[in-house]
Formats: C-alpha cells, sequence, structure tokens
C-alpha cells in the first residue's frame, strides 16, 4: 500500500503516540495515574442507562438509523438549545445529529473545504481543527491565544489578506486546553469578523455544561445574526459524562447543517436507535444533576490548585472546563518535563505542546479521575518538582 500525500501530512494524533510512554510506564510496574485526558470518570444519569437498556430490548431497533438521526433526538437537542441557552433551532433543518462531536468537525472540513481554501484555527487548540482541513487539502493558518489576552484571539492581528482568503474560523470556548471562557462581547465580536470576512464560524463547545462556582457558558447562537454565519458543535461526552456513547451534535446554520449532512449520509448510517432514545433522555437531565456533579469536580480543581501553588507552579483557576492549564517548572520544555513526570511518578499530564507550539511552557492536567488518585498523583507532582525525583 501506498499512503496517500495527505495521510503522509498527517502528524500522529498526539494521544495515541502518548499512549506509547504510558504503557511503557505500567510494564515496568509503576502505578499509573492519568490527568491527561477529558475523559469523565464518573456514570451518566441512571435514567439514561435505564432507556437505554429498556430500547435495546426492542426487537424493532437494531436496524439502520436515519442518516440525519430520531426526529424524537433532533428535536431534544432543539428544546435543550432553547432552556439553555434562549436560542430556538428548528430540529428539521438545523440540527444534526453526531457519532460525537469529533467526527463531525473532521466532516465539516470535507463538506466546506476544497483543496488550496483556507482556515483559522487557533493555537492552542483541539487537534482535528487542523487535521480535518489538512485531510480536505486545506491550507491551515494559526492565530495564538496568548495569557496577556485571557486566551482569547485579537481578531485585529489576523492579517486582512489572510482573513480574506479564509473560507472558515474555529473557534472554542470553554476552551481545551487552557480552561478560558468567552462573554457574549467576544462573541459578538467573533460573529462580526466571520460576517466582514464572510467565513463559516465553527464555535466548539462540548465544556458548556462543566462551570465552577455557578459560572454557565453561554452559546455564540445566542448573538444576533449568528445563524447567517456559525455552526456550533456540542458533545454530550462532557456534559453527561457519555464519552464512549459517541453522541454529538451540529447547530446553527441551515446550509452548512445540510452539506455536513450530505457527507455523513455517504460515509456513515446513523447512530443505533437506543443510544438516540438514551441521549434524549440524557438531555432533558434535571440541571441539579449537572451542579453536583460539576461539584465533584470543583473538589479535585482545589486539590489540583493547592498542590501547583505549593510547588511554585502558576496556574489560572479556570471557571469552566475539565482542565488547569499549568506552566511548567523554568527550564524544562513541556514534553520533556511531561515524560520526566511519568516515568519517574507515574502521573501522566498532557504536554501543552500536544495542542500547538503555542502550548509550549505549559502542561494540561485534568479534573476526570477518582478524588484520592488526583490527591495522590499532585503529591507525587509536587515530590517531583521540589526533590527532582
Amino acid at each position: 500500500m501506498k499512503p496517500t500525500k495527505r495521510l503522509a501530512a498527517l502528524p500522529p494524533y498526539p494521544f495515541a503516540r502518548w499512549s506509547g510512554y504510558v504503557e511503557a510506564a505500567r510494564k515496568r510496574g509503576l502505578d499509573v495515574i492519568r490527568l491527561d485526558m477529558g475523559d469523565p470518570d464518573l456514570p451518566p444519569p441512571d435514567e439514561v442507562i435505564e432507556v437505554l437498556a429498556r430500547s435495546a430490548r426492542s426487537p424493532h431497533h437494531h436496524g439502520y438509523s436515519s442518516y440525519r438521526g430520531l426526529p424524537a433526538l433532533r428535536r431534544a437537542i432543539a428544546d435543550y438549545y432553547e432552556r439553555r441557552f434562549g436560542v430556538t433551532l428548528d430540529p428539521d433543518t438545523q440540527v444534526l445529529p453526531l457519532i460525537g462531536s469529533k467526527e463531525g468537525i473532521v466532516h465539516m472540513a470535507m463538506a466546506c473545504l476544497d483543496p488550496g481554501d483556507l482556515v483559522l484555527v487557533p493555537d492552542p487548540g483541539y487537534a482535528p481543527y487542523a487535521m480535518g482541513a489538512l485531510l480536505a487539502g486545506a491550507e491551515v493558518y494559526t492565530f495564538p491565544l496568548l495569557e496577556e489576552n485571557d486566551f482569547l484571539p485579537d481578531f485585529d492581528a489576523i492579517p486582512g489578506e489572510i482573513a480574506g482568503r479564509a473560507t472558515l474560523i474555529w473557534l472554542n470556548y470553554p476552551n481545551n486546553p487552557t480552561g478560558a471562557t468567552a462573554d457574549l462581547d467576544f462573541f459578538t465580536r467573533a460573529v462580526d469578523f466571520a460576517h466582514r470576512y464572510n467565513l463559516l464560524l465553527c464555535h466548539d463547545a462540548p465544556y458548556c455544561d462543566v462551570g465552577y462556582d455557578g459560572y454557565m457558558a453561554p452559546s455564540i447562537l445566542q448573538v444576533a445574526g449568528a445563524e447567517a454565519v456559525a455552526v456550533e458543535f456540542n458533545s454530550l461526552s462532557k456534559t453527561f459524562n457519555m464519552p464512549g456513547w459517541r453522541v454529538g451534535m451540529a447547530v446553527g446554520n441551515a446550509e452548512a447543517i445540510t452539506a455536513l449532512a450530505t457527507v455523513k449520509s455517504n460515509v456513515d448510517s446513523g447512530m443505533f436507535h437506543p443510544v438516540q432514545e438514551g441521549a434524549a433522555q440524557a438531555l432533558a437531565t434535571d440541571p441539579a444533576w449537572i451542579a453536583s456533579r460539576n461539584a465533584v469536580y470543583q473538589e479535585r480543581l482545589e486539590i489540583i490548585l493547592e498542590a501547583l501553588s505549593r510547588a511554585g507552579i502558576a496556574a489560572r483557576r479556570p471557571r469552566a472546563s475539565l482542565y488547569v492549564w499549568a506552566r511548567v517548572p523554568q527550564g524544562w520544555p513541556s514534553e520533556q518535563f511531561a515524560l520526566a513526570l511519568l516515568e519517574q511518578t507515574g502521573v501522566v499530564v498532557a504536554p501543552g505542546t500536544f495542542f500547538g507550539p503555542a502550548g509550549e511552557g505549559y502542561i494540561r492536567i485534568s479534573v476526570t479521575a477518582p478524588g484520592e488518585q488526583v490527591r495522590e498523583a499532585m503529591e507525587r507532582l509536587c515530590h517531583f518538582v521540589v526533590t527532582g525525583i
């Protein structure tokens, strides 16, 4: 087999490469604690599992599903957006269930980009934004998310000739990996930027319901005029602890949703019917359940922040997301520090460079491990930073 040029140009997915180091550490007998992945360790609501099980017992629920998802699931997504954000969506034209939002992110590139098109991508940022563009044969221009700007892009710093060439821009708030948040004033500037340069604005919002101290993230679709230029991606993975279920959604601009649905109808055959029924049930979950779950994450967050302070490691307190974005100790490159920490202590964090060159000098630490494991991991990290062993 001769790999295609586009595949040869595609770098390995960073966490796939990292897993090799993790497995090698386990084989050496290290007690590995993973704080590198945003993989919720808690279960979804009980009633969601019950709906899945009940639906799976039906002999009529094991065939192919609709390419655009069950009408009941599309309505549940639209109802969630109405309740949560006050955004009204047409479930038939503005809502598309996805087999996880990662799939939709890459397929959106296939739907909207031709070879040679230009995509604006944040750095640091989630790798599939750029990987989808490269698979479509498009070019990528990265714009930095800098700490001094609260990890928000400066749209005025993007050269006009670059913005004028671009077809699509990616944004993501609450942000992975930095944990930064954006308000409606920022989203208004983003929508204005998209209108000015005739861009499709894709906003990735899977962490919108993981907030601390009562913080509630907005949707970009709350901005007047957003539906003309914007598609928002969301997911049940983080909000309802359902990453393995692979349920996401794309909502917003009807033309872009239709294009994405056309790609998907040619490459997949829809989600398992019982999974869709379970997803619809999840979207109706009492917000009190989410608040209770977030309180568990916040307890872990406090453990991480306190330990980093003791170790002399600078980190901002996030208002949302599953992550702490922390400075590496002086003199350490990000990946070298993370690898030494893994090999000497068994604690796994994500190097900031996994998310782009602007991530150099940082590590990402996740709250998605049981509290006692988080505490043990942070004690090991403190000892490693203080003693070097």
